[in-house]
């Protein structure tokens, strides 16, 4: 019998898993240059978020859990550590992750927003370059 509930408390914890979606580096396809971009265009998408949008928590969420997993994923990777668009977007990740820390309920400032476009553009350029 013990080794019943054993069983079913395994089976009961790996769907829990399964439904809870653990969705660190997963949520993310591994092509270095594919994850960049899409970190690029949801960093974007929630810099051009006006204050009174109806999805701003969904699309702030969103960037943050990106962030979270892009940095999981490529943190302790030595082939792209020392990329120039791999150092550019981990800045651009740290400027707007310790904005959302720091003041969750204040908009992202316009000084701010001019330096984080200009570091995604570098990103894309070094992207194209292959570096």
């Amino acid at each position: 019998m013990k080794r019943y509930w054993s069983r079913l408390l395994a089976l009961v914890l790996v769907v829990a898993i399964g439904l809870i979606g653990c969705s660190s580096p997963d949520s993310l396809s591994g092509d270095y240059r594919q994850d960049t971009l899409a970190v690029v265009n949801i960093m974007r998408e929630a810099l051009d978020l006006s204050e009174d949008s109806p999805n701003k928590a969904e699309v702030k969420a969103e960037a943050r859990q990106k962030i979270n997993d892009f940095s999981a994923r490529y943190q302790r990777t030595n082939d792209v550590s020392g990329l120039n668009s791999f150092t550019t977007i981990r800045t651009a990740l740290n400027s707007l992750a310790g904005h959302y820390s720091s003041y969750p309920n204040r908009p992202i400032p316009q000084k701010l927003k001019t330096r984080l476009e200009q570091e995604l553009q570098q990103v894309e350029s070094a992207l194209k370059r292959g570096a």
